[in-house]
């Protein structure tokens, strides 16, 4: 079972190769942006316990920033790739 949770080999085909690379690199895009929140969380927490100075508010603003545009191309993505998916398959999407 490929990335795409299709049972042929997507070498067989450029679509679904392509479909698995894109399947790949919305897991990568959802993995860093949720990363990049839960690193902001663990700064925020490290901001409260010593005072936050301009370095720490600097930091969770970067992460923030990173995170969001990063996380919200992903999860589209995700969605484009499953919902292509099950219209391949015959299903609604849903």
């Amino acid at each position: 079972m490929n990335a795409t949770g299709d049972t042929s080999a997507p070498h067989d085909d450029p679509v679904l190769e392509r479909r698995a690379r894109l399947a790949r690199l919305a897991s990568l895009g959802q993995r860093s942006g949720y990363l990049a929140f839960v690193v902001s969380i663990a700064v925020f927490t490290f901001g409260m316990s010593t005072g936050f100075t301009d370095g720490v508010a600097t930091s969770l603003v970067v992460l923030l920033v990173v995170g969001s545009f990063v996380l919200a191309p992903s999860i589209v993505l995700h969605h484009a790739v499953r919902a292509t998916d099950a219209e391949d398959r015959g299903g609604s999407g849903h």
